[in-house]
């Protein structure tokens, strides 16, 4: 065992408030990184739950749920490209559900998200879980009849399947419900692309994108380059508009600069706990570093072994941080919220956790100033 492990293991009393304080900071970044790429993934559900492999809009579309009306006669020009299998009309638009009003209750308004598509098992637009049910597809082709998300049933104002309520003033009823396709803005109120058109005041001629099925990966890119060259529309990728829809999102509204700086805040607390507990560790010590330098270890060595302190410090608050990480992410996901620890945010996590150890035993090296082989004569 090192020097510098039996230390810990010495003295874990002193040791333990910077593995706790590594541990929170650890906790603290990798839930909150998760958090962001959950909340940002409910911008872009439309676009991950559906088959459609090119989303063509107008022009300089920032996010999925922000598209303005386009002509349906553009879907000529899409089908027509070497590589497309098939295109679709598709409506997604924001608009304003009110809730039916009873005897003594006023009615209630509320911003929602109709996500109009066409009702068969190979629609481009549906989203997976209506596509995988046969049951829901065949009632969603009774005119105004939507389909919502279970978890959005109270912002909805509605109690579950049978009720009522109105879109721009148009009386839709819910025939069915979802789960997992919460919404970051107005809820998703799925239904097919007729119901939308009307409910939403979309004229004939008209729709939101022109979706596109394509041979292979490959043949999509060429497909976006072709399209590309129209001023009057803009073509994407599923993956890319995906990822646009999140960046929008992410800086247009603030929410990830605000998780942002939270993780930040947390990682300043444990930075400064880290390093206090370690110079006050190494302070001390001097005693015993000041023996080390009378037999002759050089000051190097020394000031070396503080910093692996410092590493295996952040080692175990990371042991600490993991099994906790996971259990607050189910937690957190169990009351609605989505949590989701892609590798990538922790290993971001870990990676600085462990540079703001090492930054701390840095800091916690001025405690050397004192150690001196003459300090145990005194």
């Amino acid at each position: 065992m090192s020097f510098a492990l039996a230390t810990i293991w010495h003295e874990r009393q002193r040791f333990l408030p910077a593995i706790l304080a590594v541990a929170f900071s650890a906790i603290l970044i990798a839930v909150q990184g998760g958090l962001v790429i959950g909340l940002l993934s409910m911008t872009s559900v439309p676009v991950d739950r559906a088959i459609a492999d090119v989303w063509v809009g107008y022009p300089a579309v920032q996010s999925v749920d922000l598209g303005q009306k386009v002509p349906e006669r553009w879907i000529g020009r899409v089908a027509g490209q070497p590589g497309v299998v098939r295109a679709e009309h598709y409506i997604i638009t924001f608009s304003m559900w009110t809730r039916a009003s009873t005897a003594g209750r006023p009615s209630t308004p509320e911003v929602c998200t109709v996500v109009g598509s066409r009702l068969d098992r190979n629609a481009l637009g549906a989203v997976e879980a209506l596509r995988n049910d046969p049951d829901l597809l065949a009632k969603l082709a009774e005119p105004f009849t939507v389909v919502v998300d279970e978890s959005e049933l109270g912002r909805l104002g509605i109690s579950g399947v049978g009720d009522q309520a109105e879109v721009l003033g148009r009386r839709v009823r819910v025939i069915g419900l979802v789960s997992g396709y919460k919404s970051l803005g107005g809820p998703y109120v799925f239904c097919s692309y007729e119901t939308a058109r009307m409910a939403c005041l979309y004229q004939p001629g008209e729709c939101t994108y022109l979706l596109a099925k394509c041979e292979s990966p490959a043949a999509a890119k060429r497909v976006v380059a072709q399209l590309g060259r129209y001023e009057q529309m803009s073509a994407f990728e599923s993956e890319a508009f995906s990822l646009r829809s999140r960046l929008h999102w992410l800086f247009t509204t603030k929410a990830g600069v605000a998780v942002g700086f939270t993780a930040l805040l947390g990682l300043l607390v444990g930075a400064v706990v880290t390093s206090q507990t370690l110079y006050a560790a190494t302070a001390a010590s001097q005693r015993e570093f000041a023996t080390l330098r009378a037999m002759g270890i050089p000051s190097w060595r020394l000031q070396l072994t503080v910093l692996i302190q410092a590493l295996w410090v952040g080692f175990f608050g990371l042991i600490v941080a993991g099994p906790l990480c996971f259990l607050l992410a189910a937690g957190a996901n169990a009351v609605g919220t989505q949590v989701r620890l892609h590798p990538l945010v922790m290993l971001a996590a870990a990676a600085v956790t462990l540079v703001m150890a090492l930054v701390s035993g840095l800091a916690a090296l001025r405690s050397f100033q004192g150690v001196d082989p003459a300090h145990n004569i005194r």
